[in-house]
């Protein structure tokens, strides 16, 4: 497949640009300020407070995508899903998977890795609410372009943790030259499309609940629905 040229030849190149944007001013003003007001419980902790970079192998064939970092976890830590009870949900789910390395992911120095996987968000910086603008989303889209394009040789199928995961991800594979079927496809837990390029590199995308608090404690998604989602990545 022959992609739009990447802004970014490496996703070192990438991950550095990433680290240094401040093109919203509301996300700059509101992760310093998380970063600087902390929350109680990790009052001793030195919040990263700057934009997160993907994380995991960057010649994955799993592109798991999300939201945004949470305010005071990976703002926090500086790695996406990492330091809340979300990541806790999702990183013990692709331990099970044998994605893992670790079944937790506590910071960037505990020695965590992902096989064969890598974790992106749509939106690079914590929202206020978690909830970022849509010219917010517009703005960071191309990082998230950029990042897809520099995986695409590898990556076979996507995973994408909820419905602005799954609307933006379908968006990046149309601007990018996939045939994406029509109807559009909807977002479910467990709904699936392959998506095939002009060139015929083919692409699964899978939907999965987002492993949030308020999906995760009232059982929306268990760690069985999730294992499920995970081991039909597997097989693509």
């Amino acid at each position: 497949m022959q992609p739009n040229k990447p802004r970014y030849k490496s996703i070192a190149a990438l991950d550095k640009a990433i680290i240094a944007c401040t093109l919203c001013p509301r996300l700059v003003e509101w992760r310093e300020e998380v970063a600087l007001t902390k929350r109680k419980s990790y009052a001793d902790h030195d919040y990263w407070g700057k934009p997160v970079t993907g994380f995991g192998d960057p010649k994955a064939s799993i592109i798991i995508v999300g939201l945004a970092p949470g305010a005071h976890g990976a703002n926090r830590t500086g790695r996406i899903f990492t330091g809340d009870s979300s990541g806790d949900f999702l990183f013990a789910s692709l331990f099970r998977s044998g994605l893992a390395k670790l079944p937790t992911s506590d910071s960037r120095k505990d020695g965590q890795e992902l096989y064969g996987t890598r974790i992106l968000c749509a939106v690079r910086c914590a929202p206020p609410d978690n909830k970022p603008t849509n010219q917010e989303k517009a703005t960071c889209a191309p990082f998230m372009a950029n990042e897809i394009e520099l995986l695409l040789p590898t990556a076979k199928v996507f995973v994408a943790l909820g419905n602005f995961a799954w609307t933006g991800l379908i968006a990046q594979l149309i601007s990018m030259g996939f045939d994406i079927p029509t109807p559009r496809p909807k977002f479910g837990h467990g709904a699936t499309f392959t998506t095939n390029s002009t060139d015929s590199k083919s692409i699964k995308v899978i939907g999965s609940y987002h492993p949030s608090q308020q999906n995760t404690f009232t059982k929306k998604l268990t760690p069985p629905m999730l294992d499920g989602i995970f081991k039909m990545a597997n097989k693509s």
